[in-house]
């Protein structure tokens, strides 16, 4: 629009030439909700002066296409303008000069499906730029503790804009420098847990596990995943089924959308399942639920510094990186997790004996997809999750949760059903590692040497090099 002001000469082909070499699109998620899509008549209300220059743009991919031999078919689906909306993705990868993922398997799904039919035209425009965290800001600053550590054992602070100088602790785990690190990682559990007493008027216990979940409060984040697990290890305390449990405090931090009802009756579950537990004398010594209050990055800092086991537990092809798991790797926490986003990334970074993980690949949840996926069966075969289930309609406190419940046995649209098994063992394999704290300390180490490659630095160097070609 700027560029085909009236006082200019220029042409529409000769402003969006300009313009497509101005834009990159950096794609953060392949959730429908994020892929906006604008009614047409709003759009021409609110924005009179570019609803034209949007057509005219939908016009020249057209064109472009059909010079290029494109399938009819193809190009229908490609429409930035189709059934009446604007389709705003559709108008960024054309309207830019490349696209790109932000981890290993986010952009290998943008070219295999979200955005298969423009990878198949312009494959040379799309690019993988992993996302990036500062240790600046999640290390230096919100655990000055270790850092002074870190910077000791490395022997300067340089690490601090070279994160992958850390590599070297790989070799530093002697047990001086693991009695160190445990000191360290109690005094932030400490920290918090006096935080939170002062903030919530919740008490925690410091010497025990303290499990971390904190992020957007989505679905496909699976928060429901771990707080019905919760449920299920709350009821085998109390029936005697699961025994010499390692005492942990499950910590969530999230908020939800404004209208998102699924989302808040979740928190609501999460917040009714604490209660249950916090006032039952056979359970509370060994488990604590704590939602914490107005989750935000000045609490999330005290957060990434205290925990042991960071939840990373998306279903399989839903998170495109994340940069929590890489806040709580940074701090020692050992990610539990799914094959999904950057954890493939944390993975291979410090080693599958270092990492936590569970539940379907990718490819296997589109085949469960695919073949048609009936979670009514778990219900019906699976007596715990029948159980938990059942605890639901009954209701926690009082409170029914039906609905949620319904959603589960009828549609789990994120196979949280398909994917408990696998996630309870887990969850047990964890709570044994916990207690031998020589191995638990070393994989710790472990991760804090991995996460060179997940510092934003090297984000904005991949940046400015394979996007901007800056020299």
């Amino acid at each position: 629009r700027l560029l085909m002001l009236d006082d200019s000469k220029r042409t529409f082909a000769d402003a969006f030439a300009i313009a497509q070499k101005v834009f990159r699109y950096t794609n953060h998620t392949v959730m429908p909700e994020a892929l906006e899509k604008w009614d047409c008549h709003l759009v021409e209300e609110l924005l009179p002066e570019l609803y034209p220059i949007i057509v005219q743009i939908n016009e020249a991919m057209l064109t472009e296409l059909y010079q290029k031999n494109i399938p009819l078919e193809q190009i229908a689906k490609m429409k930035i303008i189709q059934n009446g909306m604007v389709h705003m993705a559709h108008l960024a990868v054309y309207a830019s000069s490349y696209t790109n993922g932000v981890a290993a398997i986010h952009t290998q799904i943008l070219k295999d499906t979200v955005l298969a039919d423009w990878y198949k035209v312009w494959p040379e425009r799309f690019l993988n730029e992993t996302n990036g965290i500062t240790q600046r800001r999640w290390l230096a600053l919100c655990n000055q503790e270790l850092s002074g550590l870190l910077t000791k054992l490395a022997g300067s602070d340089a690490w601090m804009t070279d994160l992958k100088q850390l590599k070297t602790l790989e070799t530093k785990g002697s047990p001086d420098v693991l009695e160190q690190f445990c000191s360290i990682k109690q005094t932030k559990k400490q920290q918090l847990a006096d935080f939170i007493a002062a903030k919530e008027g919740i008490t925690i216990d410091p010497n025990s596990i303290f499990d971390i979940q904190i992020k957007r409060l989505h679905e496909y984040k699976r928060q429901l995943l771990n707080a019905f697990s919760i449920l299920y290890l709350y009821e085998g305390i109390k029936d005697g089924s699961i025994q010499n449990f390692t005492p942990t405090t499950f910590l969530f931090g999230a908020k939800s959308a404004p209208g998102y009802r699924r989302a808040k009756a979740i928190i609501k579950f999460i917040n009714e399942v604490g209660k249950l537990i916090a006032n039952d004398p056979d359970v509370n010594q060994l488990i604590k639920v704590v939602f914490v209050s107005n989750y935000n990055v000045s609490y999330a800092e005290k957060l990434v510094a205290a925990a042991d086991v960071s939840e990373q537990i998306s279903t399989a092809g839903t998170e495109a990186s994340g940069t929590g798991n890489m806040k709580l790797m940074l701090n020692g926490a050992i990610t539990l997790g799914t094959l999904d986003g950057a954890n493939i990334e944390i993975g291979d970074a410090v080693g599958s004996d270092n990492i936590l993980i569970f539940g379907m690949k990718t490819e296997e949840v589109n085949a469960l997809k695919a073949q048609g996926y009936h979670p009514g069966a778990y219900y019906e075969q699976n007596p715990i999750i029948h159980s938990c289930i059942d605890r639901m309609y009954a209701g926690i406190n009082g409170c029914k949760f039906a609905e949620v419940a319904d959603s589960l046995k009828n549609i789990d649209p994120y196979m949280v059903l398909a994917d408990f098994d696998s996630y309870a063992a887990i969850q047990k394999k964890s709570s044994e590692l916990y207690q031998d704290t020589e191995k638990w300390t070393k994989m710790s180490l472990h991760n804090i040497a991995g996460a060179g490659i997940f510092s934003a630095d090297r984000a904005v160097n991949e940046y400015a090099r394979d996007i901007w070609g800056v020299k």
